[in-house]
């Protein structure tokens, strides 16, 4: 198993303007599409016959039919582009809802009749509408009022080996504030209380779900290092191995490619 193709990191489309919602690759072939037919009706418009006193500039016709050309083979590239990604998509889900049943596995008292089925990376269709992408935590991101001081008063606890209170803020600091630019973060922070707390099945749930929900987070590399380690502390040493060699390939140059490392070479990975 190959866990880079779990979630393939794809450049999403640009946020909201001015309340017009992010173009997705099927209204990109869209107005490539009436683009095509713009284009078909200027050219009958060229080569309409019949006297007339407007003189074309030299290779107008040409340069038309060159930029028809191209609109066909974008329009081509995007629709190879989208199947790519359908499929890569419906690969990640498949993926992720084997880590969650081998989990599930491994946790007394877990039905597994009850995971259900894993949505599709990116929304449960293909017709349906595009999900909300989680915001990115950048220097210009604005936090909710006490966003910042509840984050830091959690951390805190952790830092001074307070786990079980840990976990508990930052689990609540998560219902507060759901979706918000620290989300990642508080879930990786989480794992570590309940990995201090002896949980680690649940940690591991944490780890998973910071890194297949917001892989381009800053706390992507750290989530799946971690991930990989709790895999192998489970007794999944297999699955542990392809996820630590994951952090290397995924996230070339984090600081984190040492420790996952030093978990290989702890599980005796090949």
């Amino acid at each position: 198993m190959r866990l880079r193709a779990l979630v393939l990191s794809m450049g999403v489309v640009l946020a909201p303007v001015g309340g017009q919602a992010a173009e997705t690759l099927a209204d990109i072939r869209q107005d490539m599409s009436v683009l095509f037919v713009e284009i078909q009706k200027l050219k009958r418009e060229l080569s309409t016959t019949g006297g007339t006193s407007v003189v074309l500039p030299a290779g107008a016709l040409d340069r038309i039919n060159a930029i028809e050309s191209e609109l066909q083979r974008l329009t081509a590239k995007t629709e190879e582009l989208e199947f790519r990604v359908g499929r890569v998509a419906e690969d990640g889900a498949r993926r992720i809802g084997d880590l969650e049943f081998r989990l599930c596995e491994l946790e007394d008292g877990c039905d597994i009749g009850s995971l259900g089925r894993s949505p599709t990376l990116g929304g449960e269709t293909e017709t349906a509408a595009p999900a909300p992408q989680p915001v990115p935590q950048t220097s210009g991101t604005e936090l909710a009022v006490g966003e910042e001081t509840d984050f830091r008063r959690a951390g805190e606890a952790l830092a001074q080996g307070d786990f079980q209170s840990a976990a508990e803020q930052f689990a609540a600091f998560r219902q507060t504030y759901p979706g918000g630019p620290l989300e990642a973060q508080a879930l990786v922070a989480e794992g570590r209380a309940l990995e201090g707390t002896g949980n680690l099945r649940d940690a591991a749930r944490r780890y998973l779900d910071a890194y297949a929900g917001y892989p381009d987070d800053a706390a992507g590399p750290e989530a799946l290092w971690r991930l990989g380690a709790a895999l192998g502390d489970l007794g999944n040493i297999a699955e542990a191995c392809v996820t630590l060699s994951e952090v290397a390939g995924r996230y070339p140059g984090a600081a984190e490619i040492a420790s996952a490392e030093a978990a290989k070479a702890r599980f005796n990975c090949p």
